[in-house]
């Protein structure tokens, strides 16, 4: 009865988040210059847990991740145009400091890249740059507790003054990670967050996605079509800038609408 109960709970949890996604994007196209690199992509994500975005490499995954934090604005050449909201807030809006956007969608990159600072100072930069801590020891309780969460206190706790950059790979992945959420994000976008690690490294990871997912939003960019299925509630397969579909993960593997996606996930391209 209890497992019985558990699933409806989940059930009813999911599609409560479904009713009220946190990020909504409406007819989202990039341009590089004259070349389109996303075509009217409409999507929304749930609140909690985990989508999956799939496809080729350059079929515009990675570029509608960074539309999500506004990484694009950095590249003189690119113009984006539609609509991308957060909880109902305009990201794209003049008015938006993009600074405090950009503390509100964390972003986890392919390789990892602490600061060359102490670990602790890692994790402490966030919060104190937008004063999230009142005194010396708020600051070390929210690095503490943001590196628990991150499943690295553990191995870290006695050096917290040694350079994060001395860590190993996988470490300074999840240092990042702890990073990201220490200011309490409403989004965490993951590109491609495992593919310079070794494959425990990469299991270690994926087990605090799925931990982080019941408190966060979490939008990953994969090559690895298994790491979708093992990680991700919902998937989004683009081909060519468009997003040709979106759905529960287990049925965008087992049973997806479109032929593309068909012969994505069957292995005839991509």
């Amino acid at each position: 009865m209890d497992m019985m109960t558990a699933h409806q709970t989940r059930s009813l949890t999911e599609a409560a988040s479904a009713a009220n996604p946190k990020v909504v994007a409406r007819e989202v196209e990039v341009y590089y210059g004259e070349k389109r690199a996303l075509n009217k992509v409409s999507v929304d994500v749930p609140d909690r847990g985990v989508m999956a975005f799939i496809g080729p490499s350059g079929c515009g995954k990675s570029t509608f991740l960074r539309c999500i934090n506004r990484m694009n604005d950095t590249i003189s050449t690119c113009r984006v145009t539609g609509k991308i909201t957060i909880e109902d807030q305009d990201i794209y809006d003049p008015e938006l400091d993009v600074v405090q956007l950009r503390a509100r969608v964390g972003m986890v990159f392919q390789k990892p890249n602490p600061f060359p600072k102490s670990i602790f100072e890692n994790v402490a930069y966030g919060p104190r740059i937008h004063g999230l801590a009142k005194s010396k020891a708020d600051l070390e309780v929210l690095v503490q507790d943001s590196l628990q969460k991150a499943s690295l206190w553990n191995e870290v706790k006695d050096r917290l003054h040694e350079s994060g950059t001395g860590l190993s790979g996988g470490q300074q992945q999840r240092l990042c990670i702890a990073r990201a959420i220490a200011v309490s994000p409403d989004v965490i976008l993951m590109d491609e967050p495992c593919s310079a690690l070794d494959p425990i490294a990469t299991a270690r990871v994926e087990e605090l996605i799925d931990e982080l997912r019941n408190n966060f939003c979490i939008i990953i960019v994969t090559h690895s079509m298994q790491q979708a299925a093992r990680v991700s509630q919902r998937t989004a397969f683009f081909h060519l800038g468009t997003l040709v579909e979106e759905g529960a993960t287990q049925t965008i593997f087992t049973n997806p609408t479109d032929q593309r996606t068909q012969d994505y996930i069957t292995g005839r391209f991509g």
